[in-house]
């Protein structure tokens, strides 16, 4: 009788502690959705953003070599920077990097935007400054420089648009809807765990028991049957 107890006792602790066993690990993913959500940015966030900043110092790199290699640093920096010549100085292609990186890092990691319309503006200025510079400046005359500085400029300014669209805001919008489903797998949990089972349904009440422990009795002991018939 004690074993029958101590069973159905078990069972019903494991049919209500079942539904804590099947919700452990959703908790756990939320969890550690929570623990993404936390962070300060996002890690294809981080990578577009140390692009961005590649670009501006790869920009400055090849600028600082063309100044070095056409007559040395200083005065190549008064020629093109103080004695500006729209046809014949790289200084604003410089300036041009330098536009691009504040207004990335600021739209998409001071401000965290998730729309494309901080890069398409980026971008469209780059494009159309450089096109408009090839055309009217004298840039082509000027050695591998004058090649190099635009093309490269121009390519880095579509990799970023690209890196944007295609892989930022997609996997952001993945992982946001990924932890919805998350949460609203976690709200209709409850709903779907069974609510606490009576007693009564695993063991007979006390009364029931205890006739039958007498029963048991007085199969045991004739005598005391026989005693009470008479």
């Amino acid at each position: 009788m004690d074993s029958r107890c101590s069973s159905s006792a078990d069972s019903r602790l494991t049919g209500r502690g079942g539904c804590s066993i099947n919700t452990t690990p959703v908790s756990t993913r939320m969890e550690s959705y929570e623990a993404g959500e936390k962070k300060s940015i996002s890690d294809v966030r981080r990578t577009f953003c140390l692009f961005v900043t590649f670009d501006l110092l790869f920009i400055t790199l090849l600028w600082i070599i063309e100044l070095n290699v056409n007559g040395g640093i200083q005065q190549q920096l008064v020629k093109e920077v103080l004695q500006y010549d729209y046809h014949a100085s790289f200084f604003d292609i410089f300036l041009l990097a330098v536009f691009r990186f504040a207004a990335l890092i600021l739209a998409y990691a001071v401000c965290k935007l998730r729309h494309w319309w901080a890069i398409a503006i980026t971008t469209a200025v780059s494009c159309a400054f450089l096109i408009v510079k090839v055309i009217l400046s004298k840039l082509l005359s000027q050695g591998a420089f004058g090649y190099l500085l635009p093309i490269i400029s121009f390519v880095l300014a579509w990799i970023e648009t690209w890196l944007l669209d295609f892989k930022v805001l997609p996997q952001e919008a993945e992982d946001e809807n990924r932890y919805q489903c998350i949460m609203d797998a976690t709200e209709r949990a409850p709903l779907m765990c069974q609510g606490p089972l009576s007693d009564g349904q695993f063991y007979s009440p006390p009364e029931s028991v205890a006739d039958s422990d007498e029963e048991l009795d007085d199969k045991h002991d004739p005598e005391k049957a026989l005693i009470e018939v008479t």
